[in-house]
């Protein structure tokens, strides 16, 4: 399997930097994932991007990670499957048990990660479906969280891959 990350971002998440800069900063979501490939790249692994604002469509390419799902045939090559996932699953973080089946399915360690810190929020933000499946858990850090959960998965993987 390659050094390969997925970088997985959710609901609302496509309006980082326009929605409530107060709360999650300026940085664009573009800016996300051009620093996120080149600080990959700089690491020695791969990075796939992926955003959607709809629970299936994450769903779907979680299991694609594993080589399974809707839009895998058999005669597909292993070019999607990752050895990390990084994930801010924004609002379905604390609404869905299906991403957490997913991620439970695939069994491939992931990160989750979170833009603001959600524990000094609503309390409907501290509860997360996610967390005890993780191997770590990110927020607060504003857009130097990805940074930070990509250091971690290229390290965790320069471990698990030797």
């Amino acid at each position: 399997m390659s050094r390969r990350i997925l970088l997985i971002n959710g609901p609302n998440l496509n309006l980082l930097g326009k929605r409530e800069p107060h709360i999650y900063g300026s940085t664009t979501l573009e800016d996300i994932e051009t620093q996120a490939r080149q600080q990959a790249h700089e690491l020695g692994v791969e990075i796939d991007t992926f955003q959607s604002n709809h629970e299936g469509a994450i769903v779907d390419r979680i299991q694609e990670t594993a080589g399974w799902g809707p839009n895998v045939r058999e005669t597909d090559t292993p070019g999607k499957r990752v050895s990390a996932i990084i994930i801010n699953a924004g609002a379905l973080t604390h609404t869905s048990v299906a991403v957490r089946d997913a991620l439970a399915a695939v069994a491939i360690p992931f990160v989750e990660l979170h833009v603001s810190n959600v524990h000094a929020r609503e309390t409907f933000r501290a509860h997360s479906y996610l967390s005890d499946k993780a191997v770590a858990v990110i927020c607060g850090m504003g857009a130097y969280g990805y940074s930070a959960a990509i250091e971690f998965a290229a390290q965790h993987l320069k471990i698990e891959g030797e």
